[in-house]
């Protein structure tokens, strides 16, 4: 039986209210935490992409993190987003999450352009410095820099990871990773994933949809971690269900699409938006969310 860290399980990258002002809503934010660890999320990731890290000043993030800090149950992992477009920055947020108390750290490989593999390493080696366990974030969808396998056995190997919330999509990924750097923590990275790297293994999950439907998306990934195929076979009845929706978490409006489901599952007040540079969803794609969203809460989750 693996250990348990804090950055296995259910792992919630929170969206942030967003007022019509543009002004953070830090009240409906705490009462979000409060809400999905109500219903079974174990982990709460602030400042990560869904929750619109690049829109925000310094001082923004650092109340956002401390925000989710106060509002956690206790046994509840924080476990802040660190992604900056530089490595001082970076180290910034990554000591303020160190003062206080931070289990872990969630890093993006620097993302201000193409970085190479020795640049990449680098960054890591300086964040790791502060002391902070860090899970490494492979997004090349946004970031133009792939993580790939044996750039991740390298960081590994060098002790500057312990886990991976893998994004890129590709599932095969998964078992190169495993060959490479077998003692690297895998965590599902991609809501419409989670069947795949659930069976193969992944201790965690870096979730987008349990914002929306926190106590259904927790029972899939519970289902697909499980070990057992009788589970599996009630996962793939669900997820069946539910990937039409899951889905939108990898598409570009992932942010607006989490958000407008949240509001059609009456989980989040009115009038919440994003920050520019996101602007409202096309009228035929938020048609679509809509009828994506109605249809899985119609069929009884939550």
């Amino acid at each position: 039986m693996t250990e348990k860290k804090p950055w296995h399980g259910v792992n919630l990258a929170t969206t942030l209210p967003i007022n019509p002002d543009f002004s953070v809503n830090y009240d409906a934010y705490a009462e979000h935490i409060r809400f999905t660890t109500d219903n079974g999320v174990t982990g709460i990731i602030p400042n990560g992409s869904l929750g619109e890290y690049q829109t925000l000043t310094e001082e923004e993030r650092k109340r956002v993190y401390l925000t989710a800090v106060e509002a956690s149950p206790e046994g509840v992992a924080v476990i802040p987003g660190v992604g900056a477009y530089g490595a001082m920055e970076s180290v910034r947020f990554t000591e303020h999450a160190a003062e206080h108390g931070a289990p872990a750290v969630m890093l993006l490989p620097p993302n201000a352009y193409r970085a190479s593999d020795d640049e990449v390493v680098d960054h890591y080696r300086r964040v790791a410095a502060v002391g902070l366990p860090i899970l490494a974030y492979n997004n090349p969808i946004d970031t133009k820099i792939d993580l790939r396998p044996e750039l991740l056995a390298r960081l590994f190997d060098e002790g500057l990871i312990v886990s991976v919330k893998e994004f890129s999509g590709d599932v095969r990924n998964a078992y190169a990773i495993r060959e490479l750097a077998p003692g690297l923590d895998i965590s599902i990275g991609s809501d419409d994933v989670v069947l795949e790297l659930g069976i193969n293994g992944a201790v965690g999950w870096v979730a987008g949809y349990p914002n929306a439907i926190p106590a259904s998306t927790v029972e899939l990934y519970n289902l697909s971690t499980s070990g057992d195929p009788a589970s599996w076979a009630k996962a793939h009845e669900m997820y069946r269900d539910l990937h039409p929706l899951l889905r939108w978490d990898s598409k570009t409006w992932f942010v607006q699409a989490i958000k407008l489901s949240q509001e059609v599952a009456g989980v989040a007040p009115a009038g919440i938006t994003t920050r520019p540079p996101r602007l409202p969803l096309p009228d035929d794609v938020r048609t679509r969310i809509i009828a994506d969203t109605e249809a899985v809460l119609a069929k009884g989750y939550r």
